[in-house]
């Protein structure tokens, strides 16, 4: 059994991460990190955590001594830019939720994410870990973003045959993919009854997205009024609907958390939310020569602390799906 440690459990991704570190059969929780809850019971966080049966969590700690803590991965939380500032543990895996090390070229974090890289000479040690496709290859692993996730799944095994310049990604997510932190656009009477574009053409999964696929997309981001979800549409050109859905069934014949659905069945937000699955569909467009590829996932599930869980997986050499939740009918 491996150490496993968190550092700001106290978001949604970081207790998502908590909910499967404590599930899973080869982690052993040993160092829980919340600044603001530090020297409190896990319990303060959710009284779920403190009923007969669970397995056990430690007190909290400060998110430095949780880092600090010798664990075999940590698995980091923390919003982008103070996770930019951290120093990595030198030895152990860690898995960085954020954004901070996902963009190779250091100069873009200006532009994308607002600030200045503080660590820029760092980034070539970080490894991007989609683990269907890009597997990390070290123990830095910089988990890839909700929307990237998505859009990266349905294209990159069309990436070689498609027209570049005629790739959109129309995309919806659930509100909890904005973060925990208070925002006018997160309050009750502006999501609920409504659906609204946000960070219209800039968007800082758009960078990441055509860092993987090699050329940059038309991406334009969605808010639906649900707490969990995400959708992502894919408008192609240059490729048939049937050489697509050949294109992937041949990329996920072997992948446990992504399904090509069978012609004719749309991928559906219901069956992904409290998962960490992927489902695809492919498409053609009757009127024009549009092939289109829809991905469904759980925004906290494969695009985030599910896919976190399976590259910590890989790189401590237990199997992929150890912890996951990909199995059972949800209603």
């Amino acid at each position: 059994m491996a150490t496993a440690a968190i550092v700001s459990a106290s978001g949604y991704s970081g207790q998502e991460t908590l909910d499967r570190v404590l599930g899973h059969p080869e982690l052993e929780l040993v160092a829980l990190g919340s600044d603001s809850l530090a020297g409190s019971e896990p319990s303060e966080l959710d009284p779920r955590l403190a009923r007969n049966g669970s397995r056990r969590a430690p007190a909290f700690v400060a998110n430095e001594a949780a880092l600090a803590s010798g664990a075999d991965v940590a698995f980091v939380c923390l919003e982008h830019e103070r996770a930019a500032a951290l120093e990595p543990p030198s030895a152990g895996v860690v898995v960085d939720l954020s954004g901070a090390h996902r963009l190779a070229d250091p100069a873009l974090y200006a532009s994308w994410y607002g600030f200045s890289h503080p660590r820029p000479g760092d980034l070539a040690s970080w490894s991007y870990g989609l683990p269907e496709l890009s597997p990390a290859s070290g123990r830095l692993i910089a988990n890839p973003g909700c929307y990237a996730t998505a859009a990266i799944l349905a294209l990159l095994p069309l990436a070689e045959a498609v027209d570049p310049a005629s790739v959109v990604v129309d995309a919806k997510s659930g509100m909890t993919g904005a973060g925990r932190g208070l925002k006018a656009s997160s309050h009750a009477g502006f999501v609920l009854e409504n659906l609204s574009a946000y960070k219209v053409g800039t968007h800082q999964h758009e960078p990441e997205i055509a860092q993987a696929l090699g050329f940059p997309v038309c991406f334009v981001p969605h808010l639906l009024p649900i707490r969990r979800g995400l959708a992502a549409t894919c408008y192609v050109r240059g490729i048939g609907a049937a050489e697509a859905r050949g294109r992937l069934e041949a990329a996920y014949a072997a992948a446990p958390a992504v399904s090509v659905l069978p012609e004719g069945i749309t991928p559906e937000l219901s069956r992904v939310q409290g998962t960490d699955a992927a489902e695809l569909a492919v498409f053609g467009d009757r009127a024009t020569d549009h092939a289109i590829v829809i991905c469904a996932i759980d925004n906290l599930g494969k695009g985030a602390a599910g896919q976190a869980i399976q590259n910590a997986n890989l790189a401590l050499g237990f199997p992929e799906t150890a912890g996951l939740r990909l199995a059972g009918v949800r209603v």
